[in-house]
């Protein structure tokens, strides 16, 4: 699969909108701030096909990338720090509780931040992705900011907070000098 051949397909603000068809679904979750967009553009090795924005909470919808014909990466919308309204957070919970109640998900891919804790809302999202009895990977992102010293502590503590089964990896990965992405990428064509 050639992870370069990407193309936006389409952003569902309902789910109306959530794409059915048999190609492999390939989610990506994480808190508005941990660098998700970051992570897809590393993976896809381009510079802006997921949208970095300033602010935290830019994606607002599923958004739907077709790769190489053959699945999609989707994009979900973030959760946490995001400065929009209390309804608007509700809207995005219901659009995601939605999306893994449809049963398209075949590979989970959840975005935490390496220097910390997982948050609670971490620990609800880590629930969403066990609950539905896909695939599931989590990707500590923002490596390059931890000591060497740190890594193992930091992983083993994410491993912890989260209360994940042994066979969910815990990838230590860096979207800013791709540590991590080789094996993400195994992971990712495991299941395609």
């Amino acid at each position: 699969m050639n992870l370069q051949n990407t193309e936006f397909v389409l952003s569902a603000a309902s789910p109306a909108g959530f794409l059915r068809d048999a190609l492999p679904q390939i989610a990506f979750a994480g808190k508005s701030n941990v660098g998700k967009s970051s992570v897809i553009n590393r993976v896809l090795l381009r510079k802006n096909i997921a949208r970095v924005g300033g602010e935290p909470g830019k994606t607002i919808h599923v958004n739907y990338f077709k790769v190489d014909q053959k699945a999609y990466f989707v994009d979900l919308p973030g959760y946490g720090y995001a400065k929009v309204s209390k309804t608007e957070k509700e809207r995005w919970g219901q659009l995601m509780e939605s999306y893994f109640a449809s049963k398209l998900l075949t590979l989970g891919i959840m975005i935490v931040d390496a220097r910390h804790a997982p948050t609670k809302n971490d620990v609800v999202m880590a629930n969403w992705f066990l609950e539905s009895g896909s695939a599931f990977v989590i990707v500590a992102n923002k490596l390059d900011k931890l000591k060497k010293s740190e890594i193992a502590p930091n992983m083993a503590l994410i491993r912890e907070t989260l209360r994940l089964p042994e066979d969910v990896p815990v990838i230590p990965f860096s979207a800013e000098k791709g540590t991590g992405r080789d094996e993400l990428v195994q992971k990712i064509f495991s299941v395609v």
